[in-house]
């Protein structure tokens, strides 16, 4: 059946259920996206009664420096926010962050939802080159390609269910065996296993991007590490960067399809890791834009121009189950997150918003079949997840019995980032003295070698955090299947993998309520065996200078977008 813009996202919304986006932002007392969009109209309309100019270069600060600038090898926040600033997929997020046409004018969808069929627009690479179909094949085939290694190559298998993807990534066939094909320079065709509800909005997570394979064969190793090796074909083109660089910068590209759109001339980036320089720089006007720590949130909590908004992220501890034998007791990880006081750690560390978190799925970002937040309720697991020191007590002496031990020391590999090290000491304290004869040690790491040594199994207990690809709550139910790249600890459960199977291929997955409830069922697990210990959904406490408006934050995938975005010069 034949789809139009707005009958396409009516649709989506009713499938997937992505409104729920804008809720996650307002839950953390800042404005939501579509809130951001309005008064970007709004400040726009009194900036030309005032005869104010609109354009300039926002002033952005990073914690963390871009890991990389490929999009089917990026794996982290920070490099996906850049990279979508000079790059559009098949769809791109609305303000309310459903997923609306980018690269792909219009779409069709097979009365059986296995079949896509996408019609690209007019657009340019930044070389001149038309965006083609072709683009789009390439790019999908270097994600499930075992050269690649992409991490993010079960998006198009497990999640995306692109016919032949998993096959392809086990090397039983080749990459032109891929579930997508090149109709003509501006049809592609996509083909699905199953239908997938929430297909659409995973067109705009970047491994799903095009890439130009002429001049990605020109680049050779160096793909995505300088301006010279990259194609725009979105809002911005980049002028200035190398790799693990501190600053960086981007210019509006004059050529893309949308530019009468796009107000900024440009994005200038800062990497700045400790939190007070970074609010000096504000201060002095070098920052538009800047993150804040819990105790500068309450120097500047009444200032019109701080705000706090979702970040989508939940943040836990992994435990490795397989590789560390005691943390293989099931009473001991129970005496660790019931001895876990999530309260303090975001009202008396974090102050930013951040709520305590005691489900492995967050609030407010995926909404059901009937309309509710999957997890609305933060207490429904209290029986395994909850702050008890008297339960804890109970299940570590159950422990020690059972491991015949009165003692434990364990080490925690933490970001070097300030507020995940704050957060970590608190940890430290609360296990530590709510435990006696419990150690644990903090191993501080520049993140990109934290998330190698998690995934390597190189590791006792790691904080870290995901945060949702797509809205949906298989974004993280997936991440505990056995085998997944992201299932830290190695944990495997054959009841667990059924019913997330079911889900994804079998009969649920033409039946929204049935797999609702089932996902239920499959989160019960994570919390009843302590995969995990969650600490708290992540808000960013941030000064944004009044003379910007309409950044638009989004708890899925891209979690910054500028499109809409104007500064007063």
């Amino acid at each position: 059946m034949r789809f139009d813009r707005r009958i396409s996202r009516r649709s989506f919304l009713a499938a997937a259920g992505v409104s729920a986006a804008a809720l996650a932002l307002t839950a953390c007392g800042g404005s939501s996206s579509s809130t951001a969009a309005a008064s970007t109209a709004a400040s726009g309309a009194s900036s030309a009664a005032a005869g104010t100019a609109a354009g300039g270069t926002l002033n952005v600060m990073l914690e963390t420096e871009v890991q990389s600038l490929d999009p089917q090898v990026a794996t982290d926040g920070t490099s996906f926010e850049v990279i979508a600033d000079y790059t559009d997929g098949l769809m791109q997020m609305d303000t309310d962050g459903s997923a609306v046409p980018a690269i792909a004018e219009t779409y069709d969808i097979s009365e059986d939802g296995k079949t896509y069929t996408f019609h690209l627009r007019d657009a340019k690479w930044s070389n001149g080159d038309a965006v083609t179909a072709a683009d789009f094949v390439f790019g999908w085939q270097r994600a499930v390609d075992p050269a690649t290694a992409s991490e993010y190559s079960y998006m198009l298998s497990d999640i995306g269910q692109v016919v032949n993807a998993a096959e392809i990534i086990a090397g039983e066939k080749p990459v032109t065996d891929l579930g997508v094909t090149a109709v003509d320079d501006k049809t592609l065709e996509v083909q699905l296993n199953v239908p997938v509800s929430y297909f659409l909005s995973l067109m705009y997570f970047p491994t799903f991007y095009p890439v130009n394979e002429a001049f990605y064969n020109t680049c050779a190793d160096t793909f995505g590490t300088s301006p010279d090796t990259v194609l725009s074909n979105g809002a911005f083109i980049l002028t200035d960067y190398q790799p693990a660089a501190t600053a960086f910068e981007l210019a509006k590209n004059p050529d893309y399809y949308d530019a009468d759109s796009i107000s900024l001339d440009g994005l200038a980036y800062q990497v700045i890791k400790d939190s007070q320089q970074a609010l000096m720089s504000y201060q002095t006007g070098a920052l538009d834009m800047t993150l804040l720590n819990g105790e500068q949130v309450d120097q500047v909590k009444d200032d019109p121009e701080f705000t706090s908004v979702g970040a989508g992220y939940l943040w836990y501890i992994s435990p490795n189950v397989d590789g560390v034998p005691d943390l293989a007791n099931l009473n001991l990880r129970k005496a660790m997150t019931f001895a876990l006081d999530r309260d303090a750690i975001t009202g008396d560390v974090l102050k930013d918003g951040s709520t305590p978190a005691y489900t492995a799925v967050p609030a407010q970002f995926a909404t059901g079949p009937d309309g509710s937040d999957f997890s609305a309720d933060q207490t429904k697991f209290a029986d395994s997840c909850a702050y008890d020191p008297d339960k804890a007590k109970e299940f570590y002496e159950a422990a020690k019995a059972e491991l015949g031990k009165d003692s434990f020391t364990f080490d925690l590999v933490v970001d070097a980032d300030d507020a995940p090290q704050k957060v970590a000491q608190v940890v430290k304290e609360q296990l530590e003295t709510t435990l006696e004869g419990l150690t644990v040690n903090l191993t501080v790491e520049p993140k990109k070698q934290r998330v190698q040594d998690l995934q390597d199994g190189n590791f006792q207990l790691g904080l870290t955090r995901w945060g949702p690809d797509y809205a949906d709550p298989m974004t993280y139910l997936g991440m505990w299947v056995t085998g997944n790249s992201n299932n830290y600890g190695l944990w495997s459960n054959a009841d667990y993998d059924a019913i997330i199977a079911e889900c994804t291929t079998g009969d649920l997955c033409t039946d929204p309520e049935g797999r609702w409830a089932a996902m239920y069922d499959a989160e019960a697990i994570v919390l009843d065996q302590v995969v995990i210990f969650p600490l708290y959904g992540q808000c960013n406490a941030e000064m944004i200078s009044s003379a910007v408006k309409g950044v638009e934050h989004h708890p899925c995938a891209l979690n910054r977008v500028y499109k809409r975005t104007t500064k007063s010069v």
